[in-house]
């Protein structure tokens, strides 16, 4: 857990808040009060803007053929956003008063595997930042990179920058790791399809990560999980706004308010399945062939999810544009498939419904007065997730929305 006492915070901000001149004055305006404070802060920045910007990551991506690019290449490339981000908001911040230094990865001294375009951080080197700090030099990261023993450059994968940020708040163990982006916190559902949705003062570690993991993308979710598992001190908040914010907390109150917490939504699903050649009275046999199923499916790199065994087949969704790789697979080990696809998952996240009796009959009840067909339900300590049809998505997360009184 981090310490309140620590000198430093941590202040990571999004792609849409460098990208102006409004939101790097608000960036400068943010750090200046963390300095009068008498904190040491450290920014780390995402690529400027989103796709179609100039300088955001699938801008720079629909440069090239990916087909003839090898993933190495990838890297090198899709770090430019971030170092272009860092050097703007350092130079920024100095102009406005705040001597301030860009970072890149290898500068920072965040140390990743050998993944390429999805590393993962196995070590940071905290001296380059104390150093800069003891200074009164702002350092100006950039996320989402990082190099391997050998110095040969890697990021960390989609968001990457949300969870450079935690990794530094742990080394660090800064009194705050603060996500600015351009909404006023965790809300309870997607404001933007729910108007119902409201913005959530405080969140367990554990609740965020199941959000981002469901759909969620507030916070990415390998950032919400190092939250989750390091204990650091989180708050989401909007770089536009002087509104609290949401405070991510390790604790779940000892009784919640409400059972859940918020709703998630995924579209783009598809239903896999999988007719297996029961084995009668062999149960070794019948589970050598679900695994052989699973084996298949891990191979070729295709993640599953919401997956159903039962004795003559095993149901499981993906996403949608990997329905037909995963189909042409097992149909090639002589499985008979069935796919559907134009499917959604929608989810109930909440600490508080761990153990709580009809909270499934609740659900239930409320997709069936919505008229709402429910399709596939996995579950978990804290969330249940629907598998619909994604034209009753929203419908249905509004449902529940309302049921659950989020």
């Amino acid at each position: 857990m981090s310490s309140a006492a620590s000198p430093f915070v941590v202040m990571k901000f999004g792609g849409t808040s460098v990208a102006s001149a409004e939101g790097r004055d608000n960036i400068a305006t943010r750090v200046r009060a963390e300095v009068n404070a008498g904190l040491k802060p450290v920014v780390v920045v995402s690529a400027m803007g989103r796709k179609g910007a100039p300088y955001a990551t699938d801008t720079l991506l629909s440069l090239v053929d990916q087909r003839h690019c090898d993933k190495h290449e990838l890297d090198v490339l899709m770090s430019v956003g971030e170092v272009i981000s860092s050097v703007v908001v350092a130079t920024h911040l100095s102009g406005q008063g705040i001597p301030a230094k860009a970072l890149s990865g290898v500068d920072t001294g965040i140390h990743t595997n050998l993944i390429d375009g999805a590393a993962s951080i196995t070590d940071i080197d905290t001296a380059p930042i104390i150093a800069l700090t003891n200074a009164g030099i702002v350092p100006v990261v950039t996320g989402f990179q990082g190099v391997d023993a050998t110095g040969r450059l890697h990021t960390l994968g989609r968001g990457g920058s949300d969870t450079t940020a935690c990794a530094l708040g742990a080394a660090l163990d800064a009194s705050f790791v603060d996500i600015y982006t351009d909404v006023d916190g965790v809300f309870t559902a997607d404001p933007r399809a729910i108007d119902e949705a409201k913005v959530l003062t405080r969140i367990t570690a554990d609740e965020l990560f199941q959000m981002a993991a469901h759909g969620s993308k507030v916070v990415h979710a390998p950032a919400a999980e190092l939250a989750l598992q390091s204990g650091v001190n989180m708050r989401v908040r909007n770089t536009f706004s002087t509104a609290e914010g949401t405070q991510v907390v390790h604790v779940a109150p000892i009784k919640p308010d409400a059972i859940a917490t918020a709703v998630t939504t995924v579209a783009d699903i598809a239903r896999i399945r999988v007719r297996l050649p029961y084995v009668k009275d062999d149960a070794t046999a019948h589970m050598q062939t679900q695994t052989a199923v699973y084996r298949a499916m891990a191979d070729a790199g295709i993640s599953i999810d919401m997956f159903t065994p039962m004795n003559d087949r095993v149901v499981f969704s993906v996403k949608k544009d990997l329905a037909a790789q995963a189909v042409d697979i097992l149909r090639g080990l002589d499985y008979k498939v069935a796919l559907r696809d134009g499917l959604a998952k929608v989810t109930l996240v909440g600490s508080g419904m761990h153990g709580v009796p009809g909270v499934m009959a609740k659900v239930a009840t409320s997709l069936a007065a919505a008229g709402i067909d429910i399709l596939q339900v996995a579950d978990s300590h804290a969330t249940i997730s629907l598998l619909v049809d994604e034209k009753d998505m929203l419908s249905a997360a509004r449902a529940l929305h309302s049921a659950f009184g989020l």
